[in-house]
């Protein structure tokens, strides 16, 4: 189905099919606004002539007809993305005009709806209102995000609204951009250039042209996303789209926000109202009964003011309330009506908001929306709190300075499912208690609310399709709907799919995401054992959930850490680091989430979210990094402790577990971690000792007891808790023999077995070099010699020492052959050449055991790297070795049907060219050699050797050229830049690689037997009796696993959570101090102090209006008082009192006089 092809069969538009006169037009136009000549010649004749009908009505005099007018519209010159449009009809149901513009024009639900009603036409919106909707009502709907509804028309308030807008995504982020939505809802018949609009088919997009004015036009705003253009059959005409926007108003309103109306609250609607004509109380009116709110701007004209002075007074006299109406609206003809509508809207008064904007400002807007909606809310139900009413529009709004909180733990569930991380740091910091709140019905319920575009979603969906395809229990669609309400019922269904969703399936998740380092999650909760099969384990889980299910009203028995995995799974950040700021084992669990993220980002196939994922996870990795060192920082043996710590909450993983899965260099290169690695490289010995001193021991092992090594006499803080806690598991002495306790201690380091290992293995290459080259004797009876058996049961021990180790039987396979081809001579050619490809590839191991060394280790990474580079320049040489080589050998040879030479002159002749191996004699027609050669191909299939043909032999130098132009000059300079690149690229971080690489290879040594092979096999011999016949653990696990229990493991936990306290209060005294918060801070005084003087400003205006005023009282006074003193209607028996500064002034005179008198 072609896009929008289905939205005309669900879509009608509305024509007026009944021509009614206007008498003012002499019988050229209709009451509809149409000319005669667009209406139906039958409708102009009929029943419902001109002579019978006397009033035009939309409902009966036009009829509804597929919509020719919708999809996308695009601005000529605007410079924006395109905005979604539809005509429909008057009539058309609200609900699938919502479900349009949710599910397929994929604008987001509403947290909150603003209908702006008022000021039509041409009137004159005054300063402060566009002020207020600029800085008040653009500014609200970005931090709740709303929907705006408006006009769409160029004019008057619309025209206001759509400005501002526009300045707000002129300015403001593209994340912020999408929370804001202007819809316009505009009447058809008062669209300019709507037949621009026109086609059947739908407009992909539709190129629309604006009217180039500044003055109020009939043209759409292109600050819409979206326009219903409301059609009931009238041309050039308002008051359509009334009933149909009150109708969407009513149908929004009782939708529930969040994702899929998962919030707790329905989507709050406000009217408000601007100006506006008398016409609009009986819109307000009928809202008021359907219990919607309005927001009146005071002092923005004619019915705001109206209504203003309608709430203040007193309105249940009618006889005031003519006063009123007279008094507002002089002009109008039906008053009665008007005062009718006036009491029944001050009856509903308590729904009514009076906003006034110029001694309010536009500061407070958002609060007095909040108000606005509360009101209306405690009038419709009367058991409503005022508390959790604001709490809940403040959540659903994400506006955390308009809280109020007292009931948490409904609006706790709905920040956590509609990501409002704020609002959780307000509940936890303000009486939530975690423990009491997060029960394992309410985590599967979190889980269950996952948005179904997320792939956490998916990957649960896919494991209960898993479980539920036992009994077959799988979730349909209804496959049955069609166009809009099917994709509706998909999303719909799709979203109550994981209404089963159990931990079981959250287990499994985890499970495949942090592979084989932690134990299974939450089976301890549903009674599961960890040993069980997968398909016996769902069994137990159906018979769990087909009983009582108890588990559920069980507390979580780690909220902290659940809540953290569920915020890391949906790649919510700032949740996920208040979750880790809140739980236990900060490394792990940083470390934890790094191995989550890096793992759901090899699966994201969205680029964005998988980059997302990388850097999320990458922020943990860092902050694991950062509190680990805060830990070595304050206590080197308790950070040891820490790295090696089983952990309960993560299945038993620890933190050097958990890092090499997750592939955390970083945290590898932490100096703490290396301390610790370098301490169980050299066991007991000293970490200064020379390399020389213990190849040395290895000749002469009795220099041992000597002073030569020395060895480190204290013990760490966490050996002696190893000590205490394998005590009761491993049968030893209480105190070995010094003989026998300095042996051990030289031969059980890890250092000594890997030299060991190196100086045999560099000798059983000379063995293996020898008996290749000088003893690799014919097949029996005369060989195999004495020492080509000693290298073959060299190789056997090697294979063991890999068994033991992987499991693997590579090797096996390839000794077994090698024996089998060196017995038989018919196949000893073919043996010795296994044997030479096996010595290659046993001297190559070499890299792998160098790769420990400090200064060759990170060169051994580099090469790695360019490897990689190597293979994608093979490519481009294969394809060019490919072009040129076939060519070559057609030019050049006009028959030949020879394999092995194709093969020869194809590939390997143009290779050898690269090097500068050029056959010109066989090439160059100039300077070819007489041979014996033929054209016949008789003769050639015969095997005589083909004559070269010289016909495009220039062709052929031309080709050569080329080629070597590109493969010596651009494909060798491409891998040299490359190669550049790589080094200087992993140059900087070779260091981190290196150190990571050298865990591995520590860890390897580490298990190994202190034997080297060929020896190794008494060591396995005796491994085999102590572990498998005696049951004897081992005890070097122990160095990289330690087990902490009691108050041992809550103290480490308390003071891993200091340290942790003591880098985030670091972090955030450092960014307090950066310039950024400065400038912030400044930028909030200089506002505070701007306003200050605004109002400063506006006082000293009222001062000086006030001091005219009193200027002007004591003037009339003044003429008041002389005039009476004049006359003689009024007798005194005093003189007129006098200004106490004309007092001073007749004082003044007097001692003036007196003293000119005495003179």
């Amino acid at each position: 189905m072609r896009r929008g092809s289905w939205i005309p069969k669900i879509i009608k538009k509305r024509v007026c099919t009944t021509f009614v006169e206007d008498s003012l037009s002499n019988g050229t136009l209709c009451q509809c606004g149409g000319e005669r000549e667009t209406h139906d010649s039958m409708a102009t004749g009929d029943s419902f002539g001109p002579a019978n009908v006397t009033q035009w009505d939309s409902r009966q005099h036009s009829s509804e007809y597929p919509t020719d007018a919708f999809g996308e519209l695009e601005f000529a010159g605007a410079g924006r993305r395109h905005s979604y449009f539809l005509r429909l009809s008057c009539d058309t149901p609200p609900q699938m005009i919502y479900n349009l513009m949710t599910a397929r024009w994929g604008l987001s639900s509403p947290n909150l709806v603003v209908s702006v009603l008022g000021g039509e036409g041409h009137e004159k919106i005054k300063p402060w209102v566009r002020d207020i909707l600029r800085k008040g009502l653009v500014r609200a709907a970005q931090s709740t995000g709303a929907w705006i509804l408006t006009g769409g028309l160029r004019e008057g308030v619309s025209r206001c609204v759509g400005d501002a807008v526009r300045d707000h995504k002129a300015a403001a982020s593209a994340v912020s951009q999408n929370k804001v939505v202007a819809i316009g809802v505009a009447p058809w018949g008062r669209v300019y250039n709507r037949q621009q609009l026109v086609n059947a088919q739908g407009s992909f997009p539709a190129r629309y042209d604006v009217q180039n004015t500044t003055k109020d036009t009939c043209c759409l705003d292109n600050s819409c996303q979206a326009f219903l253009l409301v059609d009931n059959g009238s041309v050039g005409k308002r008051g359509g789209e009334t009933a149909f926007q009150a109708n969407l108003e009513d149908y929004i309103s009782n939708q529930r926000t969040g994702i899929w109306g998962s919030g707790s609250i329905e989507i709050p609607v406000l009217c408000m109202l601007i100006s506006g004509e008398p016409g609009i109380l009986e819109r307000l009116d009928a809202s008021l009964k359907k219990a919607t709110p309005w927001l009146v701007l005071a002092g923005s004209g004619s019915v705001a003011d109206f209504i203003t002075d309608l709430v203040a007074g007193d309105g249940t006299a009618c006889d005031r309330v003519h006063e009123k109406v007279r008094k507002h609206f002089p002009a109008e003809a039906e008053q009665e009506k008007l005062v009718q509508t006036a009491l029944s809207i001050y009856q509903r008064r308590d729904l009514i908001t009076v906003f006034n904007g110029e001694q309010e400002g536009p500061d407070d807007f958002d609060t007095v929306l909040l108000k606005a909606l509360v009101r209306a809310s405690k009038r419709v139900s009367s058991k409503a709190s005022e508390y959790i009413e604001e709490l809940r529009l403040a959540v659903a709004w994400n506006r955390v300075d308009i809280a109020k909180y007292d009931d948490l733990e409904e609006s706790m569930t709905d920040a956590l499912i509609n990501n409002k991380p704020q609002f959780v740091r307000l509940f936890c910091g303000n009486g939530l208690n975690i423990l009491n709140y997060l029960t394992n019905e309410r985590l599967e319920t979190l889980y269950r609310s996952l948005s179904d575009s997320s792939l956490a979603y998916m990957l649960l969906q896919k494991h209960l399709s898993e479980r539920k395809s036992l009994d077959g229990s799988l979730p349909s669609v209804n496959g049955g709907a069609s166009g809009v309400m099917k994709t509706f019922q998909m999303k719909v269904n799709t979203a109550t799919s994981l209404m089963d969703l159990t931990l079981y399936e959250v287990s499994r998740l985890l499970q495949d995401l942090l592979d084989d380092v932690c134990g299974p999650f939450y089976y301890q909760t549903l009674g599961l054992g960890n040993e069980m099969g997968n398909r016996r384990t769902i069994k137990r889980v159906k018979k769990i959930l087909q009983e009582e299910c108890t588990y559920r009203n069980q507390r979580c028995p780690s909220p902290w850490a659940a809540l953290f995995i569920w915020a890391v799974l949906q790649n919510r950040a700032e949740m996920a680091i208040f979750f880790w700021e809140m739980i236990k084992e900060p490394v792990l669990s940083a470390l934890g989430a790094c191995k989550i993220l890096r793992e759901l980002s090899k699966l994201e196939s969205d680029t964005e979210s998988k980059l997302g994922m990388k850097q999320l996870a990458q922020r943990f990795e860092n902050l694991a990094n950062d509190v680990f060192g805060e830990c070595y920082q304050s206590n080197e043996s308790r950070s040891f402790t820490l790295l090696i710590r089983k952990s309960t909450e993560w299945g038993g993983a620890t933190c050097l577990e958990m890092a090499t899965a997750a592939d955390a260099r970083l945290f590898f290169s932490h100096d703490g971690v290396q301390s610790l690695l370098s301490q169980i490289w050299w066991g007991d010995m000293e970490r200064s000792t020379e390399v020389w001193k213990l190849v040395l021991t290895f000749f002469v092992p009795p220099i041992i007891y000597t002073n030569l090594i020395k060895f480190s006499e204290e013990e760490l803080e966490e050996q002696k808790t190893l000590k205490v806690n394998i005590k009761d598991s491993v049968q030893t002495h209480s105190k070995r023999p010094f003989i026998v306790s300095r042996w051990r201690q030289f031969w059980y380091a890890p250092v000594t077995s890997f030299l060991g290992n190196v100086l045999m293995y560099f000798l059983f290459l000379c063995l293996f070099a020898y008996v290749l080259l000088v003893d690799f004797k014919p097949p029996p009876p005369e060989g195999p010699s004495v020492l080509e058996f000693v290298l073959y049961f060299w190789v056997f021990t090697l294979v063991c020492e890999e068994i033991r180790q992987v499991g693997f039987f590579t090797h096996t396979s390839r000794l077994g052959k090698l024996l089998f081809c060196r017995i038989f001579p018919w196949s000893f050619d073919f043996g010795r050449t296994l044997m030479a490809i096996d010595y290659m590839v046993f001297t190559l191991r070499l890299i792998h055991i160098f790769a420990i060394h400090k200064q060759l280790g990170p060169k051994i990474i580099i090469l790695g790297k360019m490897m990689k580079d190597l293979f994608f320049f093979l490519f481009f040489l294969g394809v060019w070795l490919m072009a040129y080589g076939v060519a070559h050998q057609a030019l050049l040879y006009a028959y030949d049907p020879r394999p092995t030479w194709i093969f020869r002159r194809v590939y390997y002749r143009p290779y050898l060219q690269i090097f500068g191996q050029i056959p010109i004699n066989e090439m160059d027609a100039d300077k070819l050699q007489e041979s014996d050669c033929t054209y016949n191909r008789t003769e050639i299939e015969a095997g005589a050797e083909p004559c070269l043909s010289i016909y495009a032999n220039w062709i052929v130098v031309m080709l050569l050229v080329i080629y070597l132009l590109f493969t010596n000059i651009v494909l060798v300079n491409l891998l040299i830049a490359m190669f550049s690149y790589t080094f200087s690229k992993v140059q900087e971080h070779s260091d981190i690689y290196w150190k990571f690489q050298r865990y591995n290879l520590i860890v390897e040594y580490h298990s190994r037997p202190c034997l080297a092979p060929p020896f190794i096999i008494f060591s396995h011999l005796h491994i085999l009796i102590k572990r498998h016949i005696r049951r004897i653990p081992s005890g070097k696990n122990q160095h990289f696993v330690l087990e902490l229990k009691g108050r041992k493991a809550s103290c480490l936990n308390t003071w891993e959570a200091v340290q942790k306290e003591d880098l985030l209060s670091a972090q955030n005294k450092k960014l307090r101090e950066s310039d950024t918060v400065r400038l912030q801070r400044t930028s909030v005084k200089v506002d505070s102090v701007l306003k200050q003087m605004a109002e400063i400003r506006d006082h000293d205006r009222r001062l000086r209006v006030l001091e005219t005023q009193l200027d002007y009282c004591c003037s009339a006074l003044s003429w008041m008082t002389e005039a009476l003193s004049q006359s003689n209607v009024v007798s005194t028996s005093r003189p007129p009192p006098l200004h106490k500064g004309d007092m001073k002034e007749l004082k003044c005179h007097g001692c003036l006089l007196q003293i000119l008198h005495m003179q």
